[in-house]
């Protein structure tokens, strides 16, 4: 029987700046003159709160074809069902939000933020599609982030989802990508990560786990880093 969340989709959670600053262990005032790609970001406000700061962010998700009131519709249900859920499972550690009452303070502020920009900014800075296929340019982003889409709905996504997104991911980042986290809702490490590592598809790739000083979701104090280490193209080292 299983012991964390249960969830039949997606859900539509956002988080804050100050959420993924922490998750994906980031200096903003590094990031100021680099562009950043948000994947699966959702309602999440860190597009919003980082472009105020002057740091170049692009957020994409498949649900940026859709009206600020439609994202609302959809968005409110699946904070109430999470919320009311959460707060009696043994696969979470509450020293960050303390309770599901703070919780909830923070993921409706950041739907609130992100929806405010979101009027503005549709078409420019939130860009609509869908995992495995990104529509950016080689090399576009210095770094991309992938926060609570891949690795931690290995139930609802494939190994070759996984892996055709990772690709497609690199293909577009000069950089690194962050994803975050790389458990499952069990608080388990995902089934997927050793076998993408020795996928010889992915042998052009160097995959890290760095270790943060958060963790909400059990064992998911780390995320995981990918850089090109080697050019397919050409078959060198980067």
């Amino acid at each position: 029987m299983k012991q964390g969340l249960v969830l039949d989709k997606v859900v539509l959670l956002g988080r804050t700046l100050e959420e993924y600053r922490r998750c994906f262990a980031l200096d903003v005032e590094k990031l100021r003159g680099k562009a950043i790609l948000d994947v699966a970001a959702g309602v999440s406000s860190f597009c919003a709160e980082a472009n105020r700061l002057g740091v170049n962010v692009t957020a994409f998700d498949s649900i940026y074809d859709l009206s600020g009131d439609e994202i609302r519709r959809r968005c409110e249900p699946d904070l109430d069902q999470v919320t009311q859920a959460i707060g009696n499972l043994k696969t979470y550690r509450w020293d960050f939000y303390q309770s599901p009452e703070l919780l909830r303070r923070f993921r409706e502020r950041a739907y609130r933020t992100f929806l405010d920009d979101y009027r503005s900014g549709q078409g420019t800075r939130y860009v609509s599609g869908r995992l495995p296929k990104l529509p950016f340019r080689d090399g576009q982003f210095d770094l991309t982030l992938v926060s609570y889409l891949l690795f931690v709905y290995e139930d609802q996504f494939d190994y070759e989802f996984h892996k055709r997104s990772l690709l497609e991911i690199m293909r577009v980042t000069r950089g690194e990508a962050r994803l975050y986290p790389v458990v499952t809702f069990e608080a388990r490490q995902s089934q997927y990560l050793d076998r993408l590592k020795a996928d010889p598809d992915m042998r052009h790739l160097g995959f890290e786990q760095v270790q943060t000083d958060f963790e909400f979701l059990l064992n998911s104090n780390y995320y995981l880093r990918m850089t090109m280490t080697v050019r397919r193209d050409e078959g060198t080292a980067v």
